[in-house]
């Protein structure tokens, strides 16, 4: 693994998240996700899975391969447990004992139903930062309804202002709200660990909706909305506060994308168009004008693009300093130099398909940076090494596994 990327590999170097232990029951994205950015950053996460059956993230497959669990389970453990069960419920009050987290994202009510919620826990744990994920909070009207991202997408609002105008709104094509939720998790989860130092050591709940970190992400629509009395529009690429921005189509049948967002980009995009009229033109000369008369400047910007190829105009607006780039498809941005120079992408050997390209440590620590120690593990791969350490013999592991408790 260590001959695949040049940043230095380490996997037993000090990680500023060592000694924290996290037990994640949840399922799915948004719990994997939040647990997945901690343990990158060498939090022990113990991936506390149902026995036979496992995380349902691993039943997302791409030709036959759970290519979601490699990615989002690196760098974490597995275990089996029943909590329902009395002796799997024990189980567990054990291992919260030596935990600093809990994450779970079951309906609300149901830790409750099993005898196992907050106050519980806490009594066997003061310090615990239990991490409760669900669609609509633990509270209000719909906290008993179970909430999908696709159905946060929708109800935030984001879906109506997603798309094109003359087409019906679309809902995102990847996990949006589960993923948006899992960085706000992480970070309030961090925050909470600090207190939790400077606080004697108590620890708290954190209630975590899909529905509320996906709203904080759409910034001031509300605020728009009060203004102007319109709920945010479909504009496809546009923008309906800046101009020109969109994809535009080059001669070649690529794309490239414009950001012309500040005044002095704007005046550079049309000098290098070689249509220095448009500056102190009326229906172009401040950002308003543009937005405003977006209708007519837009085409004139796309024919421009059109009488070009991608890599040509790359070119031209490169050596004038405006911000163009290009639209990649996976294919290209696995090939774009900035990529590989920078090791944002990685390849680890993989016993299904032979290497696996995955996502780098986003953010990027100077004296203590995150690492991808070690794949993610097989249903059950830690049990010896976790039930173990709570004292049991490897007869006992196997007798509670018959019993189907792990």
């Amino acid at each position: 693994m260590d001959n695949l990327h040049k940043r230095d590999y380490r996997p037993d170097a000090p990680a500023p998240l060592d000694g924290v232990r996290v037990l994640d029951l949840s399922r799915l994205v948004a719990g994997n996700a939040l647990t997945h950015v901690l343990a990158d950053y060498g939090a022990e996460v113990i991936k506390v899975e149902r026995p036979g059956h496992g995380d349902d993230l691993r039943n997302w497959r791409v030709e036959g391969i759970s290519i979601h669990w490699k990615v989002y389970a690196r760098n974490k453990k597995s275990i089996t447990l029943n909590p329902r069960s009395a002796a799997g419920r024990e189980l567990l009050l054990r291992l919260v004992e030596g935990a600093q987290v809990l994450v779970e994202n079951f309906l609300p009510g149901t830790l409750e139903k099993w005898n196992l919620g907050p106050d519980v826990l806490a009594s066997r744990n003061p310090a615990l930062i239990m991490v409760r994920i669900s669609g609509w909070g633990q509270d209000g009207p719909d906290r008993d309804q179970p909430g999908f991202g696709s159905l946060v997408e929708a109800r935030t609002g984001f879906a109506a202002m997603n798309g094109f105008p003359d087409r019906p709104p679309v809902l995102p094509p990847l996990a949006l709200a589960d993923m948006v939720t899992g960085m706000y998790g992480g970070m309030a989860t961090l925050v909470a660990l600090r207190q939790c130092e400077v606080n004697g050591g108590k620890g708290q709940v954190i209630d975590l909706p899909l529905f509320d970190p996906m709203l904080a992400i759409l910034g001031p629509q509300a605020a728009e909305y009060q203004l102007t009395g319109q709920s945010a529009s479909r504009s496809g690429s546009r923008s309906t506060t800046t101009a020109p921005r969109n994809t535009y189509r080059c001669k070649d049948g690529r794309y490239v994308a414009l950001s012309a967002s500040m005044q002095s980009m704007a005046e550079r995009l049309f000098k290098t168009m070689g249509r220095e009229d448009l500056i102190d033109d009326p229906r172009f000369k401040t950002n308003a004008d543009r937005v405003r008369n977006n209708d007519i400047l837009d085409p004139i910007v796309g024919e421009f693009m059109a009488r070009h190829e991608q890599v040509d105009l790359l070119n031209i607006f490169q050596a004038a300093g405006v911000t163009v780039g290009p639209v990649h498809d996976t294919a290209g941005m696995l090939e774009d130099e900035m990529v590989r120079e920078r090791e944002v992408m990685l390849r680890f050997p993989d016993e299904e398909m032979g290497e696996l390209p995955m996502h780098n440590v986003a953010a990027h620590l100077s004296e203590t940076p995150g690492q991808i120690r070690r794949p993610a593990p097989s249903l059950g791969q830690h049990n010896g090494e976790i039930y173990g350490a709570l004292g049991l013999s490897p007869e006992d592991i196997a007798a509670l596994k018959k019993e189907d408790v792990i």
